[in-house]
C-alpha cells in the first residue's frame, strides 16, 4: 500500500490550499442533495417527552402550557432552592449492590 503525505500548501489543513487545489463539484463528490442550511435541535421538553414520556411543559394542575424559566446547576443554588421550598437538600444514601443471581443450584440426589 502506497502512502502519500502532502506538505506545505498541499496539506489537508493548509491556509492557502483552496487557492492551489481546485475544489470538486457536488456531482464529483457524489452529493445528490444540497447541504442543510441550519441544524435541527429538539427542545429540552421535547427530549424529555420522547425519552421518558414526561410532559414537562404541561401544568399538572390546570393542563396549561408551561415554559422553563431557569435551570439550576450550581450546587449552592440548588441547595438554597430546595431548602426554600421545604424539601430535603441532603443527598440520599446509595443502596449497596445486590449479589449476582445464583446460576447453579445445589440439589441433593
Amino acid at each position: 500500500m502506497n502512502l502519500i503525505r502532502y506538505h506545505g500548501v498541499l496539506a489537508a489543513h493548509a491556509k492557502n490550499r483552496e487557492k492551489i487545489v481546485p475544489s470538486k463539484t457536488p456531482e464529483e463528490r457524489g452529493d445528490t442533495k444540497p447541504a442543510a442550511s441550519k441544524t435541527y435541535r429538539l427542545t429540552f421538553a421535547a427530549l424529555m417527552a420522547r425519552v421518558f414520556k414526561i410532559e414537562v411543559d404541561v401544568c399538572p394542575h390546570c393542563g396549561g402550557k408551561m415554559k422553563i424559566v431557569a435551570a439550576l446547576t450550581d450546587p449552592a443554588s440548588v441547595r438554597r432552592y430546595l431548602e426554600g421550598t421545604g424539601q430535603s437538600a441532603e443527598i440520599p444514601e446509595i443502596a449497596p449492590a445486590r449479589s449476582p443471581p445464583q446460576l447453579v443450584l445445589d440439589f441433593d440426589y
